[in-house]
């Protein structure tokens, strides 16, 4: 049995809008913005978004979310204007506003850290960046006040080093990919550390396989096989996962309607069989 410094039931954990309130109210002002039609572009939304983000604020950001600020200059900024995104696509999404407000509270956190460790790979897309973004939200989740186990602090450093590591070659395109072989290690490692289905090991997985879904609109590299999803989503994981996904489409296309809408569809279609087969 883990030894969790927690209540039983639903651990309670750090809101996130309480803990990021300006960031929280930042994202309904874009919301706001957007619906009003004052936001009409991906441009003008990186112009709100860049201004927001001072000197200051990186800083501030930085100070608690150790990467952010490699992350915010990945691609000169489009990551970050793509984590705003993501985060404006929640308040219009039926299936989060059907969550619990727990579970929302949960998906922040999720977005907050999904590309935290994203960085440039001479050219190529980082197809690793998932692995890594976990790593990086289990090394700061603590230092925000969620809950760990005993065994945090003696096995942090063997699971960081495991997982950043955990890549592969893909044989037909010679891309470095995420190595799903690797994935029972990386999972114990994150149960041993904070638990069987925490909050932080909710965010944590979520993070972890917000690239391994099988879509047929924007394919992974790396997808889990379904022996595979029936090994590692269950019915806790899977809302979160379906809203990350569906706000990883948004934040791509919010301002493009038809490819919103089909990738959308095809999202909802995909987590549909995903119930079914672990149902």
């Amino acid at each position: 049995m883990y030894n969790l410094r927690m209540t039983k039931g639903m651990q309670k954990f750090p809101g996130f809008d309480e803990q990021f309130e300006e960031l929280d109210q930042f994202i309904i002002e874009l919301v706001q913005q957007h619906h009003a039609g004052k936001i009409k572009s991906w441009d003008d939304l990186a112009d709100r978004v860049h201004s927001f983000f001072t000197d200051q604020r990186m800083n501030e950001m930085e100070s608690r979310v150790p990467h952010w600020c490699k992350m915010a200059a990945y691609a000169d900024g489009l990551t970050l204007v793509h984590v705003m995104c993501v985060f404006m696509g929640l308040y219009s999404m039926p299936e989060f506003l059907s969550l619990t407000h727990q579970q929302q509270q949960l998906m922040k956190w999720v977005i907050l850290f999904h590309d935290v460790e994203k960085e440039p790979r001479k050219g190529k897309r980082d197809h690793g960046h998932a692995f890594r973004s976990t790593v990086g939200a289990a090394r700061t989740l603590p230092k925000l006040r969620f809950p760990v186990t005993q065994e945090y602090e003696s096995i942090i450093d063997e699971w960081d080093e495991f997982t950043r590591a955990a890549l592969t070659v893909r044989e037909d395109t010679e891309e470095v990919i995420q190595d799903n072989q690797k994935l029972p290690n990386i999972l114990n490692g994150i149960e041993r550390m904070f638990g069987h289905n925490t909050p932080a090991t909710l965010i944590l997985k979520t993070i972890l396989f917000h690239l391994s879904v099988d879509m047929n609109f924007w394919p992974p590299p790396s997808p889990l096989t379904k022996t595979e999803v029936k090994m590692y989503i269950d019915t806790g994981l899977l809302p979160l996962l379906r809203v990350m996904n569906l706000g990883d489409n948004d934040g791509w296309n919010l301002f493009q309607p038809d490819l919103r809408e089909q990738g959308r569809v095809d999202t909802l279609q995909v987590f549909e069989q995903i119930e079914k087969l672990i149902s």
